[in-house]
């Protein structure tokens, strides 16, 4: 797309439904991935087996009592995803959420930016959704350019003459983390559960 085509700008309250729209796309493009990568790990299979034992006192179906553990598990799990990344976060101190618009008005992106966890930390992603239509047309590389200048200007403000920018990854997000590291973005930290990694941080030096 060519840069004259696309503009980054604050989000309109009369945008939100649309932007929230897009978000929970998003979310549903990968969760199911999520899903089975976190429910196939030993321990998440042990726990699931134990489950099943355990109903198998209680229900008469051997099918049920095996199955409705998996059935449980893979619901709460999209729900928390849908919780996390499907919704807006409040407004943070670098302002925003921020959406891409193509054309006259049409929105085919969203960004969301927060401080650092810690002082000298630089800024975080926390929203970076590309409209299916629109993705591969250089859209998410815009937005997170203005992520960096944005994080560039707020750290400058704030006395810092070196910054840092993370991005944090769902792990079955193959497409964005490679896009991450076409930028310049190295991964540097996960987190998840029971040990095994469901979220990739990717971050670079501003």
């Amino acid at each position: 797309m060519a840069p004259s085509h696309l503009s980054v700008r604050e989000m309109r309250e009369d945008e939100k439904p649309l932007v929230l729209e897009m978000l929970k796309a998003a979310v549903k493009d990968t969760e199911n991935r999520v899903a089975l990568h976190a429910l196939t790990r030993p321990p998440a299979l042990l726990l699931l087996a134990a489950s099943s034992s355990c109903l198998r006192f209680v229900l008469a179906s051997f099918a049920l009592a095996l199955l409705l553990p998996v059935f449980l598990a893979v619901v709460a799990m999209k729900l928390g995803l849908r919780a996390w990344w499907g919704s807006l976060p409040p407004p943070g101190g670098l302002g925003g959420p921020w959406v891409a618009v193509h054309g006259s008005g049409d929105v085919c992106g969203v960004l969301a930016l927060a401080p650092g966890s810690n002082s000298g930390g630089g800024a975080r992603v926390t929203r970076l959704s590309v409209s299916r239509w629109h993705r591969r047309q250089g859209v998410g590389r815009r937005l997170l350019a203005f992520a960096e200048s944005r994080t560039r200007a707020w750290s400058g403000g704030m006395g810092e003459p070196r910054t840092r920018l993370v991005v944090p990854v769902a792990v079955a997000a193959w497409g964005v983390a490679g896009m991450l590291e076409g930028c310049g973005y190295q991964a540097e930290g996960s987190w998840g559960c029971m040990g095994y990694t469901l979220v990739r941080e990717f971050s670079k030096d501003l």
